[in-house]
């Protein structure tokens, strides 16, 4: 049965990712800042609390698993999100490498996708100010560490525009590097259903070294 680390288990994202990996018999090691804000309990459960801004944390907590799933987040609302997020990032995957893991799946953002010909979504004044920090800390992450990792298999799996609660419907698109949109005009997931197809991606692996994204 795969055992898999999942960081950010306790998250938005994340706790979708969890409860989806474990309806399906996967044995998973939450790791997290603050165990009490996981409410589940599961027999293929584990629960850590670790630090993941450190990597030799991340490499004693994801030793003997080939692959982690990282909804790492320092929050939304964390005024320092920007800095965290490009200190943290590249610790995890430092400690990763070093733990031997083989691959790493990252919730990563929909910012550096494409809505035409060399416009990106942070490039158009679509996104609200307030998470700006959030947006350019994992895209800079994603363009100027990621696309130039080789030593480890990785996919960054941006969500569409907007994500939210809703159904698990099975029923939406996949794209590598621009924005999905419906035909109201709208770039639309379920959290339910973006963690649906993250799971497929860990179960049957399809993108490797790249990133890939979804939509209704």
């Amino acid at each position: 049965m795969e055992k898999v680390v999942l960081i950010g288990a306790s998250g938005f994202i994340g706790s979708a990712l969890l409860s989806e990996a474990l309806e399906r018999g996967i044995h998973i090691t939450a790791v997290v800042r603050n165990p009490e804000n996981i409410k589940i309990t599961h027999t293929n459960l584990k629960i850590v609390k670790a630090d993941v801004s450190d990597a030799a944390v991340v490499t004693e907590v994801t030793k003997g698993v080939s692959t982690v799933i990282s909804a790492f987040n320092p929050g939304w609302t964390n005024p320092a999100i920007y800095e965290e997020t490009l200190r943290t990032y590249p610790a995890i995957l430092k400690g990763v490498k070093e733990a031997g893991v083989k691959r790493i799946l990252i919730v990563g953002g929909a910012g550096t996708l494409f809505v035409a010909p060399g416009v990106r979504v942070v490039d158009t004044d679509a996104l609200p100010q307030e998470i700006m920090g959030g947006v350019q800390s994992l895209g800079e992450f994603y363009l100027n560490t990621l696309t130039t990792e080789k030593d480890i298999d990785w996919t960054f799996f941006s969500p569409a525009g907007i994500i939210e609660p809703g159904e698990r419907t099975g029923n939406y698109r996949l794209g590598k590097d621009d924005l999905i949109i419906n035909d109201q005009g709208e770039s639309k997931i379920s959290v339910q259903d973006y963690a649906k197809a993250m799971i497929d991606e860990l179960e049957n692996p399809a993108h490797h070294y790249e990133r890939f994204t979804i939509g209704y």
